[in-house]
C-alpha cells in the first residue's frame, strides 16, 4: 500500500505544514503538522477560534481488498479558563460517498495540560472504501475553542501539539477481502 497526499487545505494546515507517512507494515498512517492552533479571547482574531484541515489521500491498496478507518488518536494540548471549553473532531469519507465516520470530543475549562484522545470504530460500523474503484479519502479534522464565559481579558487555546512543534496523528486501518 501507498499513499498519495492530493491536497492539504485548510486554515489549521497551509501549505507545506502537513507530512503523513505510512508505517512499515502498512496497517497505519502518521499525519505530522507544524501549525495548528485555535483560540479564543485576548488577542485572537475573528476567526481563529476554528481551525480545520482537510487531507485528500489516494490510497493504493492491493486488487480485490478494501479497507476503512478503525482507529485514530489525536493528541496535543490545551489552555482553557474557567467558562471555556475546547472541541476537537474529524471526519472520514470517501470521494463520491455519503456514508461518513465522525468522532467529537470535547474539553471543560479549567484545563492546562497535554490531551490524547483515541477514536475507535466497531467494526459493523467502519466505512469502507468502494471494491473495484479509486477514490480518494477525505480526512477532515478541526479544532474549536469557545470563550464561553471565561474572564474577557484572558485567552484560551487548543492546539495538536507534541514535542518539537508537531502534531502527530495516528490512524488505523482495516482491511477486508471485496
Amino acid at each position: 500500500m501507498t499513499i498519495d497526499v492530493v491536497t492539504v487545505n485548510g486554515s489549521g494546515c497551509k501549505q507545506g505544514s502537513a507530512e503523513v507517512i505510512v508505517s512499515s507494515d502498512n496497517t497505519s498512517f502518521w499525519v505530522i503538522y507544524s501549525d495548528y492552533l485555535a483560540q479564543a479571547g485576548k488577542g485572537a482574531g475573528a476567526t481563529d477560534f476554528r481551525k480545520n484541515c482537510q487531507l485528500t489521500l489516494q490510497i493504493n491498496v492491493p486488487q480485490g481488498f478494501t479497507y476503512g478507518i478503525a482507529e485514530a488518536t489525536y493528541g496535543g494540548y490545551g489552555y482553557l479558563k474557567p467558562g471555556a471549553t475546547g472541541y476537537q473532531s474529524v471526519n472520514y469519507y470517501f470521494q463520491g460517498q455519503s456514508a461518513t465516520t465522525t468522532w467529537k470530543h470535547s474539553f471543560t475549562g479549567p484545563f492546562d495540560d497535554n490531551w490524547s484522545i483515541t477514536h475507535k470504530t466497531e467494526f459493523s460500523e467502519i466505512v469502507w472504501s468502494p471494491c473495484g474503484e479509486q477514490k480518494n479519502l477525505n480526512v477532515n479534522s478541526a479544532l474549536r475553542v469557545d470563550k464561553g464565559s471565561s474572564d474577557a481579558n484572558t485567552n484560551s487555546f487548543m492546539t495538536m501539539d507534541y514535542q518539537r512543534g508537531e502534531v502527530r496523528t495516528l490512524h488505523h486501518f482495516s482491511w477486508k477481502r471485496c
